[in-house]
């Protein structure tokens, strides 16, 4: 039974390793927004208990590392989508094994940086959480901190975009010679 499994999915066609790849993505991305938002919700608790006039201002602040998880689902979903899996209820799904083992790794390394971007995006809104506590009028300015660090998560979605279409894109032979 798992060797056909294995078969199937692994060794035949490249299906098992592009979920697998989509589901990582998913997987990091979530971890990392999880403790982030962690991180900055609890800096945020301790100002608001001092202040719960400033919720307004720290909402953001408190939400902006769950973005990376959401990062993770549109990677996965754009796996789902190239490979035809969400498509192809009824019909054969013919992805070779380098295909998929590539989009395994688009996901691996696109978590990575989704994981560690949530986590230092937690910190960094931690910091500016402290910010606003003592100056609420840097509410403005205190968010240019962690939207810094969400730079790097959304390179790394547009680049694993990117991944996932040239390596699903149909494969061309390349002109040769110089009269071709």
């Amino acid at each position: 039974m798992w060797q056909d499994f294995i078969s199937t999915y692994f060794i035949h066609t490249g299906v098992g390793w592009a979920v697998l790849g989509g589901m990582l993505a998913v997987m990091l991305g979530c971890i990392g927004s999880a403790i982030g938002i962690k991180t900055a919700a609890s800096q945020a608790a301790g100002v608001l208990s001092e202040k719960p006039e400033l919720f307004g201002k720290l909402l953001v602040l408190m939400a902006l590392p769950g973005t990376q998880g959401f990062y993770g689902f549109i990677v996965a979903i754009f796996v789902a989508l190239q490979t035809q899996l969400i498509a192809s209820i009824n019909q054969a799904i013919t992805l070779a094994p380098p295909v998929g083992i590539g989009l395994l790794f688009v996901g691996i390394t696109v978590g990575f940086v989704l994981l560690y971007s949530a986590i230092n995006q937690g910190q960094t809104s931690a910091a500016s959480i402290n910010l606003v506590g003592k100056r609420p009028d840097e509410g403005g300015r205190a968010i240019l901190f962690p939207a810094l660090v969400e730079t790097y998560a959304v390179v790394a979605l547009l680049i694993g975009i990117l991944m996932i279409f040239w390596l699903t894109a149909p494969l061309t032979t390349p002109l040769t010679g110089a009269g071709a």
